[in-house]
C-alpha cells in the first residue's frame, strides 16, 4: 500500500502567486503588452482545476513551486549581470519539469537578455505603485 498526501490549498495559492509574479513583475520587463496579452491567449503558465489535480500530491506541487521559484531566481541573477553558464541547464531543466506537469512555458533564457526600457514602455500588467482607495 502506498500513501500519498494531497497538495494543500496553500500550495495551490503559492503556485498562483508565483505565476502572477511572472505576469506582473517579470514579463513586463522583457515583453510588450501585446506579447503578454498573447501569452494569456496561448495560456502560458495557465492553471486550471485539472492542473491542480495533475500535480495533486505534496511532492508534485512542491516541484512546481520549486521550478517557478528557481526560474524567477535565475532571471533575477541574470538581471544583475552575474549569470554563469550552468544556469542555462538549470533553467532548461526547470522548464521541462513545468511542461511535464502541463504548464506551458515555451521560453529560452536568451529571451530574457534585454529589458524593455520602462521609461518608454509602461505596462498595464505591472502592479501599481500605489492605489487610490475610495
Amino acid at each position: 500500500m502506498k500513501i500519498l498526501f494531497a497538495s494543500t490549498h496553500e500550495q495551490e495559492e503559492k503556485i498562483s502567486e508565483l505565476i502572477n509574479t511572472f505576469y506582473t513583475q517579470i514579463f513586463p520587463q522583457y515583453f510588450s503588452d501585446e506579447e503578454i496579452a498573447k501569452f494569456h491567449e496561448l495560456k502560458i503558465l495557465h492553471t486550471t482545476t485539472r492542473h491542480f489535480e495533475y500535480f495533486g500530491t505534496l511532492k508534485e506541487a512542491f516541484q512546481v513551486i520549486s521550478c517557478l521559484q528557481t526560474i524567477i531566481s535565475i532571471l533575477d541573477v541574470q538581471q544583475k549581470g552575474k549569470l554563469e553558464n550552468h544556469y542555462q541547464e538549470v533553467f532548461e531543466r526547470n522548464t521541462k519539469i513545468l511542461q511535464k506537469f502541463g504548464l506551458l512555458f515555451p521560453f529560452h533564457l536568451e529571451q530574457f537578455q534585454e529589458e524593455i526600457s520602462m521609461q518608454t514602455n509602461f505596462s498595464i500588467y505591472t502592479k501599481a505603485a500605489n492605489e487610490l482607495l475610495v
